[in-house]
């Protein structure tokens, strides 16, 4: 299987190689996977690694609490915690240190029955009796997104919440509030609009270099005309993708959303982000 990942650096593969032999001489494994840009063969040298160690279910209780004495084993491990601020705590992040080179690890612990509840399509590095490969044929892996409702019954008190911020000098909380929309609502529902996995910021410079040139050309300074400029754009530009989306016509192959749009809370936040 490492034959095909034929964009693994030197110390990509070996870890790759390591990690293989070792969890496939623990009984209490019944397989392993690899996600993220592993799985696609588009690693470079910036690329972290993402397994999926799927364990028996009798053993998951046990193997859950020995996780970071398994981490260990795989190699040079500087640092590892749990994954509870992106909402999986079965993931064990971590920090090794391969030969000369740093390598950011991610080891998901998961109990064989859940493997096929996945955001993509993992590679198998091997497995018992096929049964990874059943599970992963038996349902598609998609990433989670809320619907266009969800974002329209948010969007508008966001950018009020943005405006007060501004009106109040908390300059610094208005950036870090932007950026918010840019990973939140802005890049996803673009990366929806075009195709790809709605996946946040990610990548957008590759994927939709228009649209990142675009959230360049809007980058605020430390005042409040530009900060109060950017949230305009960013308005703009969500109602683009909201229409692109919300289209009774198909929009790049797909049936668009119905959405309720609140023009009453529309136009009263951008008026009030107009006075501040």
């Amino acid at each position: 299987m490492l034959k095909i990942m034929t964009s693994a650096l030197p110390h990509q593969l070996s870890f790759l190689e390591r990690i293989i032999h070792i969890t496939q001489q623990n009984e209490h494994f019944a397989g392993l996977s690899i996600t993220g840009s592993a799985s696609t063969n588009e690693l470079d040298q910036y690329s972290d690694l993402d397994f999926v160690l799927a364990v028996k279910p009798d053993s998951y209780d046990m193997l859950y609490t020995q996780r970071q004495v398994l981490a260990k084993s795989f190699g040079e491990l500087l640092a590892c915690f749990t994954g509870e601020h992106v909402g999986e705590p079965r993931v064990l992040i971590c920090l090794y240190q391969e030969g000369e080179e740093l390598l950011h690890v991610d080891l998901k612990f998961v109990a064989l029955p859940d493997v096929a509840q996945r955001v993509d399509n993992p590679i198998v590095l091997w497995e018992e009796e096929s049964q990874l490969t059943r599970l992963y044929q038996s349902d598609e892996g998609h990433y989670p997104m809320q619907d266009l409702q969800w974002f329209e019954d948010r969007f508008w008190v966001w950018i009020h919440y943005g405006a007060a911020r501004i009106g109040r000098g908390e300059f610094f909380e208005t950036l870090a509030f932007i950026s918010f929309l840019r990973q939140t609502v802005i890049a996803p529902l673009a990366k929806k609009a075009h195709g790809f996995e709605p996946n946040g910021i990610r990548r957008i410079e590759q994927q939709l270099p228009e649209l990142a040139s675009e959230l360049q050309g809007i980058l605020p300074h430390f005042d409040k005309a530009s900060l109060q400029t950017c949230l305009y754009a960013l308005a703009d530009i969500y109602i683009h993708y909201r229409e692109m989306l919300s289209s009774d016509t198909r929009v790049l192959g797909r049936e668009g959303s119905t959405v309720h749009v609140n023009h009453k809370a529309q136009s009263a936040a951008l008026d009030y982000l107009t006075a501040i």
